[in-house]
């Protein structure tokens, strides 16, 4: 769903393809050889910069923005992030996920593949990523073990995948999907602190295509943001009445991020002002 967005934009982002302030007219639904893409919600065509594509969640913005790019810098950035690989946690049963090689993309997936269809990943990969825009543009791999007995347990991999300015730029403009009027991620504000995050609302694969009734909603951030200590990545499989991440995933992230961050001490980074 569309928490992958963060790797059509950074990567456009990294390339010098756009700036957060290039702006493009979108229209609702666009073309792209034999399917029709369009936003979650209708509209009549707008002008929408980089950062306003990310905080609204625009299908049909990420899906202009992945065509500059091209599908052969998506597919080695796609790579580049870890998705289609193991995370080498090593631990039993983890999967690389479904990512298909740029060499049997179709016409059309270029205009799937951005908005996170027509690819599989795991939430272990999905909060790696957004790890990485976290630590400053380094993927560190995940690890289960702090230590054993006693002493620190293996240094776990590290690798830059983004350049830290891309990065901090990436982490500005997560901050403005929870933070700006019109943000899909409000519902994840955390009191006191600056929140960094992506909503998803995923349909559920089915033979055939993807389902019209059954999704995944989810919401993948990290907090504080200016000094990252937590990345939270809130699932929610099938739910009920509301679907989309903004509603279902985010108030939950904001709950675990709230109690995690006062049972870690972890200072404010956004300090209430008397009014």
């Amino acid at each position: 769903g569309s928490t992958f967005k963060v790797v059509p934009i950074t990567a456009a982002l990294a390339e010098q393809i756009v700036t957060p302030q290039t702006t493009f007219d979108l229209p609702y639904s666009i073309q792209v050889a034999d399917r029709v893409i369009h936003d979650s919600h209708s509209r009549e065509t707008e002008r929408m910069s980089v950062a306003e594509v990310l905080w609204r969640s625009s299908n049909v913005g990420t899906v202009t923005i992945a065509r500059r790019l091209g599908p052969e810098r998506l597919a080695a950035w796609i790579d580049r992030f870890g998705f289609g690989q193991g995370t080498g946690l090593a631990f039993p049963g983890e999967s690389p996920g479904i990512v298909l090689p740029e060499e049997q993309w179709s016409g059309s997936t270029i205009g799937n593949v951005p908005i996170g269809q027509g690819i599989a990943v795991t939430g272990l990969q999905m909060a790696g990523a957004y790890a990485a825009v976290a630590n400053r543009g380094v993927w560190v791999q995940p690890h289960l073990v702090d230590r054993i007995a006693g002493g620190p347990a293996t240094a776990p991999k590290q690798r830059r995948v983004v350049p830290r300015k891309v990065a901090r730029t990436m982490s500005r403009l997560l901050v403005g999907v929870v933070d700006t009027d019109g943000g899909t991620g409000s519902l994840a504000a955390v009191p006191g602190y600056h929140v960094a995050g992506k909503t998803g609302t995923a349909q559920k694969p089915v033979p055939g295509g993807y389902s019209a009734s059954k999704y995944v909603a989810s919401f993948v951030g990290f907090v504080p943001a200016t000094k990252p200590r937590l990345v939270i990545l809130v699932m929610v499989d099938e739910p009920q009445d509301a679907i989309w991440g903004g509603v279902v995933a985010a108030p939950a992230f904001q709950s675990i991020a709230q109690f995690a961050l006062q049972y870690l001490e972890v200072p404010p980074d956004a300090p209430l002002t008397a009014p």
